[in-house]
Order: C-alpha cells, then sequence, then structure tokens
C-alpha cells in the first residue's frame, strides 16, 4: 500500500497564496504609466524653459545689430543666447544705475513717466510691487496660515504677507494682519483679507510646500513634522 504524501498542512507549514497571474497587457500598462510618472516633470519642465528661451531669443536677437548676431557667422541661431545678452545687459543696466549719473537718470525717467496720462497708472503700479519685492525682502510671504473664507466651517489656504499698515491698521487695529490667499491652480490672482492674528491657524509647512498644494489643487499634501521626524528617526535605527 503506497503511502499517502503528508500537506502542509500535516507538516505544521502555512500555505503561501499565490500572487495572481498578470497579463502582459496589464503588464505593459502598469509599466507605462510608471514611465509616465517619471518622465511627465522632466518634459514638463524642459519645455517650460524652452518656451522662455525661445520667447527671450526672439525678442531680444532680432533688436541687435547684424554684427553681433550669431547666425551672421555660423548661418543658424543659437538656443538661449538671447538670454545671455538679456543678462549681460540687466548686470550692465544695474552696475549704471548705482552710480551719482545713473541714479539721476532713472529719477529723470520716473519723473516723466509718473507725469504721463495712462501709463502712469500702470508704470506707478509695477513700480511699486517691484519696490515691495527689492526693498523689502524681509517681509516677503513666510507663513502658511488657514483662514475661514469664504464662509463659516470653510478654511482656505493663506500666506501671511504683513501686518496691517496706515489707515487699514488706523480703522482696524494693530491685531490685524494681511493674509492672501491665492486661487487654484493659478496662485498669482487671489485675495488680500485683514484678519485677527488669533483668528489665523498657523501650519507647519514651508510658503514653498503650501504654494505646491495650491497648484495641485491639494493633490500634493507635505508631510505632517510629527510624521516625518518619526520616519526620520526610524530610518536613523535602521542605518544604526
Amino acid at each position: 500500500m503506497t503511502k499517502k504524501p503528508e500537506t502542509h498542512k500535516e507538516l505544521g507549514m502555512l500555505e503561501v497564496e499565490k500572487p495572481p497571474r498578470v497579463s502582459a497587457w496589464a503588464w505593459l500598462r502598469n509599466r507605462f504609466f510608471a514611465g509616465m510618472v517619471v518622465a511627465a516633470p522632466i518634459v514638463v519642465t524642459f519645455s517650460i524653459l524652452q518656451f522662455f528661451i525661445s520667447y527671450i531669443d526672439a525678442r531680444v536677437v532680432p533688436i541687435l545689430p547684424e554684427i553681433l548676431r550669431p547666425q551672421t557667422y555660423l548661418n543658424y541661431a543659437v538656443p538661449g543666447f538671447g538670454l545671455i545678452v538679456l543678462v549681460l545687459f540687466l548686470t550692465v543696466l544695474g552696475a549704471i544705475t548705482t552710480n551719482l549719473i545713473g541714479r539721476s537718470v532713472v529719477g529723470l525717467t520716473d519723473r516723466v513717466l509718473s507725469r504721463i496720462p495712462i501709463v502712469r497708472s500702470v508704470y506707478s503700479a509695477f513700480k511699486q510691487l517691484v519696490d515691495v519685492f527689492a526693498n523689502n525682502p524681509t517681509e516677503q510671504f513666510k507663513e502658511c496660515v488657514l483662514i475661514e473664507f469664504p464662509k463659516q466651517g470653510t478654511w482656505a489656504l493663506g500666506f501671511v504677507s504683513a501686518p496691517a499698515r496706515g489707515e487699514v491698521k488706523t480703522v482696524l487695529g494693530e491685531e490685524f494682519i494681511g493674509v492672501f490667499v491665492p486661487t487654484t491652480p493659478n496662485p498669482t490672482s487671489g485675495f488680500i483679507m485683514f484678519i485677527r492674528s488669533e483668528e489665523v491657524i498657523r501650519l507647519h509647512m514651508s510658503v514653498e510646500e503650501g504654494a505646491r498644494m495650491i497648484l495641485s489643487a491639494g493633490l500634493v499634501v507635505p508631510e505632517h513634522p510629527e510624521v516625518k521626524a518619526a520616519i526620520e528617526e526610524a530610518n536613523a535605527k535602521k542605518a544604526s
């Protein structure tokens, strides 16, 4: 009489379920989407850079004299040459305007443009915006907060700009701060709101992380500091 072979259960061994077989089409599809996830950010980044460089080249190179254009000697355009010329021009312009004569010319230009109808409105607005970021780097967005907007029980992500000043400070009080609430997915537009400092919820995430969250419509969420610290501690223990 033949002996019956012992099964895994009789030997006290657990049976391991075999993973389901994946079809060739499913394998190819998964690998394709994995490649898309890796390639998409790289392609988009280089596409934006290419558009930016081509845009500047198309506007800077044509205003140069023939003797300074690379295609005069090479019979083809050099990508990025206009960007290099623009950087050099702005550097030289900055060097010139920092001396006494340069500041006098800039002041004269400022007075002329500020007196031209229509032009002065656009010029003054952009000049004030540039002055804020150029002369007050310590007052740029530094903190992410949540404010109750647009209604009670609904919270929006915003960036603290600066404490209330001038007439706003006189009317509202010193406890109010300015919060810029950008729109999604275009953060260049939004709302400036003045709210009491104690009514905002301050977040640990940086301004860059908050901007990524707004650009992705909430799909890219930074890790909470406590979770991040726990992961780093666990990795350190494994390494040791």
